[in-house]
């Protein structure tokens, strides 16, 4: 039998999902024009957000790896994996594929971020970590009890 989504770690990651995202509500400027470099409200945001989207990117390989999908060979191909599975949507895919992409940046061009792009992934990006925690949590719920 393969297992299937860790509640408790589901549930535990969700919470800091949670807590990174809420300290970059409170962090982000009204106007993306206020986000400006080298600034502590900027590396807030960038850190916090960052960190939300590396813990649903960890969410996304270990839930691929544990319901059998396999091993995904990149990050954006975790989501790909899981909407062919029908976990998430095939949008919802493209969107956290695309957040990757904000991840890697952020990890290895860090001195090159366009703040104004940073401030547009900010504002909306949050609802799609919400929406992937929230399918997850769907879908453990849905499994037996192991």
């Amino acid at each position: 039998m393969t297992p299937g989504i860790d509640r408790e770690l589901l549930a535990e990651r969700a919470a800091a999902v949670g807590r990174h995202l809420d300290r970059v509500a409170h962090h982000l400027p009204q106007e993306p024009a206020d986000l400006g470099p080298e600034t502590a409200a900027t590396d807030t945001v960038v850190l916090h957000l960052w960190q939300a989207v590396q813990v649903v990117i960890d969410l996304a390989v270990s839930t691929c790896v544990r319901l059998g999908l396999g091993s995904p060979p990149t990050y954006a191909d975790a989501f790909r994996q899981l909407a062919d599975a029908q976990i998430i949507s095939p949008e919802l895919a493209d969107r956290l594929a695309r957040a990757t992409g904000f991840r890697n940046l952020v990890v290895h061009a860090y001195g090159r971020l366009d703040l104004q792009r940073v401030h547009a992934i900010a504002s909306s990006g949050p609802a799609d970590l919400r929406a992937f925690l929230v399918a997850l949590r769907d879908r453990a719920g849905g499994e037996a009890r192991e």
